[in-house]
């Protein structure tokens, strides 16, 4: 089955493009609905296919873009420079203000989870005037937990500290069986493998197989772990500020509610802030649905000072 077929299957009615946002990088983007623009950026081992529960009702009050990150999905892979800068998420978020003003929006609303949501928070940070709201899904700061990392924490994102590891290692293990790694990365969280519609469960095995997706994925935790503390630590010294609105919704069942203070951490680094854990474990997308569109909805169109 083709990439776009699958895709189509999931969000029936939307369209699919390919967008050129420089150096060579092609994203790869989900576009459908009406209304005010919202980008919708997803997490590992995910793509853009994990919207597709709550994409229909978003369709009805925005106009969505749900893109597959650099190094994910459908998107390019390039090869990872020395200091894997190419995957900072400094240059993950531009990759997503160029898709946006490619399709005409130079200024819009994030809602992003996981990996997608470390995008959003760098784009709001050094993009402060082209992002309305924000929302992020079950993440504190990328900081805030490599600080306050504890032995639980550990032994549940196992990965963070797997991923980061010199090449070649991460990526021929991961490569030696890709679908395995999707389906025990994901069936090893709170709910399992249960929530997880098979038609999005094939995308996700069919993406991460492809050339390339190991390495990218795991550049983008190897930028996480170097480049992007040092971004994060120059913005807490002088004192910078996420300047958009921002709601913060995680899963009460998850790691983050177990191991941290998501609203607290999330004061230090953003200006004006809401938020509460939703009854389910970290895929909120896929397993409160309708939890998340009763807080994402009338959030995204509230008015702010």
């Amino acid at each position: 089955m083709s990439s776009n077929s699958s895709i189509s299957r999931l969000f029936p009615g939307f369209q699919q493009r390919s967008v050129d946002v420089g150096d060579g990088v092609q994203i790869s983007a989900t576009i459908g609905g009406s209304g005010p623009p919202l980008l919708l950026l997803h997490g590992h081992p995910q793509t853009r296919a994990l919207w597709h529960r709550v994409a229909p009702k978003l369709a009805e009050h925005h106009t969505l873009v749900a893109a597959d990150l650099r190094g994910y999905g459908d998107s390019s892979k390039p090869p990872g420079s020395p200091d894997h800068g190419n995957y900072a998420k400094r240059v993950m978020a531009q990759d997503h203000v160029s898709l946006m003003k490619t399709l005409g929006f130079d200024h819009f609303d994030v809602l992003a989870h996981d990996r997608g949501a470390r995008v959003a928070h760098r784009l709001a940070m050094d993009h402060p005037d082209t992002v309305a709201r924000l929302v992020l899904l079950d993440i504190a700061p990328t900081l805030a937990m490599y600080r306050q990392t504890t032995e639980a924490f550990a032994r549940s994102y196992w990965h963070w500290f797997f991923l980061i590891q010199p090449a070649p290692l991460p990526e021929r293990l991961i490569e030696t069986d890709p679908a395995a790694y999707v389906r025990d990365v994901m069936g090893r969280r709170s709910a399992g493998l249960a929530p997880f519609d098979p038609r999005a469960l094939t995308e996700y095995q069919r993406c991460i197989a492809l050339p390339g997706a190991a390495h990218g994925l795991c550049e983008d935790y190897r930028a996480s772990a170097g480049i992007d503390l040092e971004h994060d630590r120059s913005d807490l010294e002088a004192g910078r500020l996420l300047q958009p609105p921002l709601l913060v919704l995680w899963g009460e069942q998850g790691v983050v509610h177990r191991c941290f203070r998501p609203l607290d951490e999330w004061r230090q680094v953003a200006r004006q802030i809401e938020g509460e854990a939703l009854p389910c474990g970290h895929y909120i997308a896929e397993e409160d649905p309708e939890g998340l569109l009763a807080r994402a909805i009338p959030f995204l169109s509230k008015t702010f000072n």
